[in-house]
């Protein structure tokens, strides 16, 4: 019987392993690209201001640099991060600390505590909401699960992977598209019996999964029956009215 040789075995192996990991790379680097309006929203003006600052960007309202509630939000999977920035200086602009976070390899779950970082940055800021889009609002409530400190979560076109939020007394705001392709109506309900029996649902009706941020069309999407201005104008208020119930 010809003996094995465990060598040429392990070299196999090893290119394999190697050739997969390569793989992997390349596909979570290649990620949505912002659109040229994220881009320009990436800018400061008169009412927000905009600043890279230790790893993440930040956006607060120029009158009040230092708002009392802050909101740091986790990218959805394979996403430029910046191609959220419309809806979050929106946010800000109605008066909230804002802090987008970027992530390795553009997958949020490689970073979930990625808002430690942040809050110890701020300790001025008393009330801290994490959330995230898709993939990234995963990552958030996961964080926030293990963490009493955070006083909610808010889901955009996502859902949390276990029930832990359930027993928490933590506030949640899931906001979704109609027209989702992805994060469907029918998974929305059955995030339902894995959240408290107070989270508020908010649908945006004809809004889709690609214009919670500014990256263009998504495999697997529908098209959206709405503008993307519309669809962000209306993510921002909603989770800035609940920013707000979580100051009071």
């Amino acid at each position: 019987m010809k003996k094995i040789n465990w060598k040429i075995v392990l070299a196999v192996f090893a290119v394999l392993v190697i050739s997969s990991v390569f793989a992997f790379v390349f596909w979570a680097g290649d990620a949505s690209p912002a659109t040229e309006t994220a881009l320009q929203a990436m800018q400061s003006d008169s009412q927000v201001y905009v600043s890279a600052e230790n790893g993440w960007v930040i956006f607060f309202p120029a009158e009040d640099p230092r708002p009392e509630t802050g909101f740091i939000f986790y990218p959805g999977g394979r996403v430029d991060y910046r191609a959220y920035a419309p809806v979050l200086k929106l946010i800000a602009g109605q008066g909230y600390f804002v802090a987008v976070v970027p992530a390795p390899l553009n997958l949020a779950f490689f970073d979930v505590n990625a808002a430690a970082r942040v809050t110890a940055q701020y300790p001025e800021i008393r009330n801290w909401v994490v959330g995230g889009h898709s993939l990234g609002g995963v990552a958030a409530s996961s964080y926030a699960a293990g963490h009493a400190e955070i006083k909610g979560v808010v889901f955009w076109a996502s859902y949390p992977a276990s029930d832990a939020l359930k027993s928490m007394g933590m506030k949640v705001l899931s906001v979704y598209g109609t027209n989702d392709g992805l994060a469907t109506g029918d998974k929305i309900d059955e995030s339902r019996a894995l959240l408290p029996a107070d989270a508020e649902f908010i649908a945006i009706q004809g809004g889709n999964h690609a214009q919670f941020g500014s990256y263009g069309l998504q495999a697997g999407d529908n098209e959206a029956a709405i503008s993307p201005e519309d669809q962000w104008t209306q993510t921002a208020n909603a989770t800035a009215q609940f920013l707000e119930s979580i100051s009071r």
